[in-house]
Order: C-alpha cells, then structure tokens, then sequence
C-alpha cells in the first residue's frame, strides 16, 4: 500500500530536485523515494556492521583483507 507524505524542503533542495528531475526524466518523486530507500538502506547496513564489529574485533577481523583471507 502507498500513502502520501507531505514535507517541508529548503528552495535550494527543491530546485536541484527540479534540476535531476529534468535530466534524468523522472518525476521528483521517484527521485526522493530512491534516495530514502537507499538511506533507509545504509542506515540500516550500518546499525548491523556497528554491532558485529566487537565480535569481529574479538576474533581478529579489523579490514576488509582480513575477512577476504578467511573467505578465499
């Protein structure tokens, strides 16, 4: 189910909506829906990779070349 938000935007913001909006041909709406979903999205990566990092700590793993040796 949709439902529709109202929110507040500086003119600055809402002028480069309007701004990508022409260049890509999307309707600024998409263009805010794929941009919260992709914050919503990292925000929630992170929350996850803060609280596993103690246990990787724990373990060893501090890099990403860590964790790549213990997979290959």
């Amino acid at each position: 189910m949709s439902q529709s938000m109202t929110i507040r935007i500086p003119d600055d913001l809402r002028k480069q909506l309007q701004k990508i909006s022409k260049a890509e041909g999307k309707p600024v709406s998409d263009i805010v829906r794929e941009s919260l979903k992709r914050y919503l999205t990292l925000y929630e990566f992170e929350r996850l990779r803060a609280m596993t990092i103690p246990y990787a700590e724990a373990q060893g793993i501090y890099t990403d070349e860590d964790v790549f040796k213990l997979i290959s």
